[in-house]
């Protein structure tokens, strides 16, 4: 779970794996958010003392989302992502969510394969978005 002093070094993490992100997408701010929103959904893994990967869900009473999911480039392929995905799945089976959904970028191949090894499949949906003024 999401401690208020995990911020600088979940922000760190979070610069590593989503370099440049989209003002909407600014860390301070999308952790503010979380913690006003559902923030028992806010998952940290820690390893001798040291953030190692987030995870967030969100569920809308109809649907749950998984975001943010993130490692620690020199930790990845040692099970931390399955297991906070596995953690965010199962949190959100406890509220009553009978589907996650996710968004990962096409372009982004090893992360789309690495969804389909732990049994999401891209369905055939037409993804839209509208910013909004806030």
């Amino acid at each position: 779970m999401y401690r208020p002093d995990d911020e600088s070094a979940v922000m760190a993490l979070w610069r590593d794996a989503f370099p440049d992100p989209a003002p909407w997408n600014e860390p301070r701010s999308v952790i503010a958010k979380k913690l006003a929103t559902q923030p028992d959904l806010f998952f940290v893994a820690v390893s001798e003392g040291a953030v190692v990967g987030t995870a967030m869900g969100g569920f809308d009473g109809h649907r749950g989302w998984l975001y943010t999911v993130a490692v620690r480039p020199d930790l990845r392929r040692l099970g931390i992502g399955t297991a906070l995905v596995r953690h965010v799945e199962a949190a959100l089976e406890t509220l009553g969510c009978s589907k996650v959904n996710l968004q990962v970028l096409a372009s982004n191949a090893s992360v789309v394969a690495f969804y389909a090894r732990l049994g999401y499949a891209v369905e055939e949906r037409v993804s839209m978005g509208k910013r909004l003024a806030s």
